[in-house]
């Protein structure tokens, strides 16, 4: 059963963590092999589960030593219908899979019942494509209409939320939230940039914010922005109307562009005590920002100083 689905509590201006970049600090930081990047698949065995409940224990505890909520997220980003050939699975795995994941996640939630402050589970929907750079641009309707499936599936479990995660067009941004609203859950939509913070189709952050919220009458409950390093995109945000939807941060270690990322074959995790600096900063110019964690090449390590960083 959903705890908050009805009213996202992380819109009450708290702070509230997120994890890292699980995919990059499992398979370079402990040797974990996870097929397609597709980190559902690591769910299938105990040993997977094991792992995944690991890692997401440290940034439990954290939080709840802390005195932050947190946002939980399903490893679900790559469990929807554009990846099952590459995955070798039916529809009715991937279905399996988003269960499987939610149910896993309640789990761990429950573990950290004692937390005072809430743990909000998230599903998480990845692009229809590569995250880094699109094969096609969407329409609206078509994302809406792909999108449908496995937000329809997760509607059925105890999601409180969902994230459209690193989506890369404005156009299939309108469609997952049009799809969300269809089965009223609540939803984020988590863009990701290139060095010149602008998405990869080119369009500026701030005129894709406004696009979403015009096509959809405001219908996200926030906008974030992922899978980019700080000085890849922090100096396009001033005082404008749209960097106040912006609510969540989930910035890369390395400030390699995406096209050097794909090449890279050693983890690049940056500096984590220069992240959490520029984090402070960031959060210090707009303070309507409280939902903080990191992406690729990020681990605990990051997001502790990030926290202690910007609660100090």
């Amino acid at each position: 059963m959903a705890d908050y689905r009805d009213a996202l509590p992380q819109l009450s201006g708290s702070l509230y963590l997120t994890d890292a970049g699980i995919e990059t600090d499992l398979i370079f930081n402990h040797g974990i092999e996870i097929p397609e990047f597709a980190a559902h698949t690591l769910l299938s065995d105990s040993k997977g589960r094991e792992a995944i409940a690991q890692y997401f224990r440290g940034f439990l505890s954290l939080a709840e030593r802390l005195g932050t909520g947190f946002i939980l997220d399903s490893q679900t980003w790559k469990a929807h219908p554009h990846w099952a050939a590459d995955l070798g699975a039916s529809a009715e795995d991937l279905l399996q899979s988003n269960l499987q994941a939610i149910s896993f996640l309640e789990g761990l939630r429950a573990e950290f019942a004692d937390n005072d402050h809430p743990v909000v589970i998230n599903g998480v929907i990845g692009p229809r494509g590569d995250a880094y750079a699109p094969e096609e641009e969407l329409t609206a309707s078509d994302a809406e209409d792909y999108h449908s499936t496995q937000i329809g599936w997760l509607a059925d479990t105890a999601v409180d939320m969902v994230t459209a995660m690193t989506f890369t067009q404005a156009t299939e941004a309108i469609g997952v939230v049009r799809a969300a609203q269809k089965f009223n859950l609540p939803i984020v939509v988590s863009f990701t940039v290139e060095t010149d913070g602008r998405l990869p189709t080119g369009q500026p952050l701030g005129e894709a914010i406004q696009k979403v919220d015009q096509e959809t009458d405001g219908a996200a409950a926030y906008f974030m922005v992922n899978c980019a390093h700080p000085e890849h995109f922090f100096n396009v945000f001033d005082d404008s109307d749209w960097t106040h939807r912006i609510h969540g941060i989930r910035c890369n270690a390395s400030q390699l562009s995406h096209a050097e990322l794909d090449e890279c074959e050693e983890l690049d995790d940056g500096d984590p005590a220069e992240l959490a600096a520029q984090y402070k900063v960031l959060l210090e110019r707009m303070p309507w920002v409280n939902v903080v964690g990191g992406c690729c090449g990020s681990d605990l390590r990051h997001v502790t100083s990030i926290a202690k960083a910007v609660i100090a």
